[in-house]
């Protein structure tokens, strides 16, 4: 027998279909006799609906029908019920769809939906955070206290544009201010930015003449698909069935439901033909939704040694015109507000607010680059005001056992492993020691700069998983579950996780890629760096289910008690004698006895977990468990500055992650290092901007700048490992977490650089230069 389970690098399960070119994803499959269905989007950001007039497009070759927002005045959304599918009366962003096409072809759908004519009626845009905040500013939504919640924990804000509100107090403030020597305070700023996904959102939708829904869709989130449009729509959820192949990319991104209830409503208006709706990548940068963009205050005190004695924090999410899962992209910001240091004198408030922005959804790290960014910046600052090294000011207020989270979670090595340990050894790999700014010739100069992050969940205390194991009668196992594959190798990760319970070859394990919510057990979402986890423990309960009842049929066969018997290669042995045995392969499918009967039955296996002793925060101090426990890590960058251009290139780039145990160390690699180059992405060049109309001015690949291949540095990933005590193996999630401090580090080393602050992303070389020179030549 091959060993391979935990601890080893092997092939994705999913990789020959994917390097020849035969893995299908949703929009890969050709269906004779489908309809397509385009959107008419808004050209304002702020705006009343007038008039639309449908008259030529209907009568267009083609055309089966157009759709309003009139014509489906349901309310959708995740935690707030705010969003119409379609604009009803007036848009409250840029991008917003105003009428759905359907149409024979695409080509027909889009001539089609060019000859709709809207007129609209501006209203005053709400175009940054700090507008939406002002006294009297204008209200995105008029009727936020009629709304109904998702959420019995969410508190909108009436006549205001505050969606959510998360507050943070521990401590004793005036406490911590009068042991302060030293208060540093900063402002930051981060725009809102796309996933950018290789694959663009799309579903299609088919509604039988029973009634029977059929949806398949590139989500992260078919369970949630199934029950939203069941809620919505009033559609009992047992009628509803949805698939979810392959997924090219998603980052959080198709995490939210959006275009699935346009091809629901669009197949129903043309009596429940099958209907695709696909966004072109214009459409995806703004029709759906984005990462959010924040602006924060904070205000820290510390003694002369570098003790942080208290800190005050105010975030101010923006969630563009809707509220999707801002509101607990707030609470995930809050919770964790204070980045891996231990802070006992705390006030954080975290916002989410509407503005006529797109709206936003989850993207990697679910809030956490933000917040990091500031936090590490003003970890950077107070350093600086000290005189202390940032790495040692950062060791100083590392968070350890005994310690307790802002939501006053007590910490030990288990729930939030070794912090310190990261950071000494990424110490070394980045010499730190030989000094973080170094003068070379030619007017340039050789930086380097930290950024640390630590993550939980904030899954819903009643998250779910569960997995399937059924055997093919040679002996080898189908793996069955819920978790979408879309990039990180979730899969392969637990069927190693399979292998090394039955101890035997990964290579016998054949995983099912597609998710079908009528023949896969429920998992609540693909996000969250939870799959490891949650599914994981699905998987081990899963794997005992089929061992016990492996060695009762063995029992039987082998004359002896169950309790006798061992389980490794395929058989069923005497733990006392291995070769007295039998294999697999004989008794999964019941067991012929030597007269002819049989005994047993086909083996099926069944594993199941729900989240553990997570609690709902204290609406005022937010007390509470939110999350199983945390990933810490710490990150660094070095960088070469021109200083008399105010360009700069990134040499190196570093991680060390905390990662309880490395499933499979080339994958890990794999996604961490992934994670960095779309950290310095964001950090280097990504972001929307928008005209004083609140126009999304960069909507294409051409004017939203990212990252290539050819601009990469040097990437060095390495890992620390201390078991999560709960977690499959010990290993924790890592799947976002290369990301979250990369643009902050890169921030410290640019400010150091320059010897100016740099509090607000993108870092091009032009906004270096204005910040310096105040944009004088």
């Amino acid at each position: 027998m091959e060993t391979v389970g935990i601890g080893m690098s092997i092939p994705r399960k999913e990789a020959w279909d994917k390097v020849t070119g035969t893995a299908k994803y949703n929009n890969d499959y050709i269906i004779p006799g489908i309809l397509h269905a385009k959107l008419v989007t808004s050209t304002y950001a702020h705006a009343t609906i007038k008039s639309i007039d449908t008259s030529e497009a209907v009568k267009a070759p083609g055309v089966q029908a157009v759709l309003l927002g009139k014509d489906n005045s349901v309310l959708t959304g995740t935690i707030i019920r705010d969003c119409p599918p379609i604009a009803i009366d007036k848009v409250r962003y840029y991008g917003e769809a105003v009428a759905v096409v359907v149409a024979d072809s695409e080509q027909e759908a889009m001539a089609a939906a060019k000859m709709i004519k809207v007129e609209y009626e501006p209203l005053p845009v709400v175009n940054s955070v700090k507008e939406a905040l002002t006294p009297n500013a204008p209200l995105v939504h008029e009727n936020l206290h009629l709304y109904k919640l998702a959420d019995e924990n969410i508190y909108p804000e009436a006549n205001t544009n505050i969606s959510h509100r998360v507050k943070i107090r521990k401590g004793d403030m005036a406490m911590g201010w009068a042991e302060s020597d030293v208060v540093v305070e900063g402002s930051f700023y981060l725009p809102q930015t796309d996933h950018l996904a290789m694959e663009t959102r799309n579903a299609r939708t088919q509604i039988l003449s029973d009634g029977q829904v059929m949806m398949a869709s590139a989500t992260q989130a078919p369970f949630e698909v199934k029950e939203l449009i069941g809620n919505d729509f009033n559609v009992e959820e047992g009628m509803i069935d949805v698939k979810t192949p392959l997924v090219g990319g998603a980052f959080g991104g198709k995490a939210a439901v959006h275009l699935e209830t346009l091809a629901y409503i669009a197949s129903k208006a043309v009596d429940g033909r099958m209907v695709k709706i696909v966004n072109t990548r214009e459409e995806d940068f703004i029709t759906s939704p984005c990462g959010i963009g924040l602006e924060a205050k904070l205000k820290f005190g510390a003694t002369k040694k570098g003790l942080i004695k208290a800190a005050e924090i105010t975030y101010m999410l923006d969630s563009g015109a809707y509220a999707d899962i801002c509101p607990r992209m707030a609470k995930a910001m809050a919770v964790d507000c204070t980045g891996p240091y231990n802070i006992e004198n705390l006030s954080c408030d975290a916002l989410s607010v509407y503005t006529n922005h797109p709206f936003v959804t989850s993207l990697r790290g679910f809030a956490h680059i933000c917040y990091a960014f500031c936090i590490e910046r003003i970890m950077d600052k107070l350093a600086f005001t000290l005189g202390i090294d940032p790495l040692e000011l950062r060791l100083k207020n590392a968070i350890g056992p005994g310690h307790t989270s802002p939501t006053q979670v007590k910490t030990t090595l288990s729930n939030t492993g070794d912090f310190k340990k990261c950071l000494e050894k990424l110490r070394n790999l980045m010499n730190w020691n030989e000094g973080n700014r170094i003068i070379q010739d030619n007017n340039k100069v050789r930086v380097k700069g930290i950024g640390c992050f630590w993550k939980t969940s904030n899954s819903p205390t009643d998250a779910e998983s569960g997995a399937i194991l059924t055997f093919n009668k040679d002996g080898s196992i189908n793996l069955n579950c819920g978790a979408v594959e879309y990039g990180p190798a979730m899969k392969t990760t637990l069927a190693q996780i399979l292998a090394e319970r039955m101890n035997m070859d990964v290579k016998r394990i054949r995983v099912t890629m597609e998710v079908d919510t009528k023949t896969s057990p429920r998992h609540w979402k693909t996000v969250a760096s939870m799959t490891t986890f949650m599914l994981g423990r699905a998987v081990l309960n899963a794997a005992e289910d089929i061992k016990r009842q492996l060695c009762n049929i063995a029992g039987i066969v082998l004359k002896c008690e169950p309790e006798e018997l061992e389980v490794a290669g395929e058989r069923v042995y005497l733990k006392d004698d291995p070769s007295n045995y039998v294999d697999f392969k004989d008794i999964v499918h019941g067991y012929k006895l030597p007269n002819g009967n049989a005994i047993g039955g086909q083996i099926i296996g069944r594993g199941s977990y729900v989240m553990k002793h997570l609690t709902k925060l204290d609406p005022e101090t937010g007390q509470g468990r939110p999350g199983p426990a945390w990933s810490v890590g710490a990150q660094a960058v070095e960088v070469e500055f021109d200083m008399k251009e105010y360009t700069y290139r990134v040499i190196k780039a570093a991680t060390v992650v905390d990662a309880g145990k490395v499933i499979n160390p080339k994958s890990a690699r794999g996604v961490i290092t992934g994670g960095m180059s779309m950290g310095l992405g964001k950090a280097t060049r990504e972001e929307f901007k928008y005209g004083k109309d609140g126009a999304v001015l960069n909507t294409s690949l051409r004017t939203y700048k990212v990252i290539h291949y050819g601009q990469q540095p040097e990437y060095v990933v390495e890992f620390v490992e201390t078991p999560q005590i709960d977690a499959p193996y010990g290993a924790r999630g890592i799947g976002e977490h290369g990301t979250i401090g990369i643009p902050g580090a890169l921030a410290n080393a640019l400010s150091l650089a320059v010897q100016v602050d740099l509090d607000q992303l993108p870092l091009t070389p032009e906004l270096i230069w204005k910040t310096k020179t105040g944009g004088n030549t």
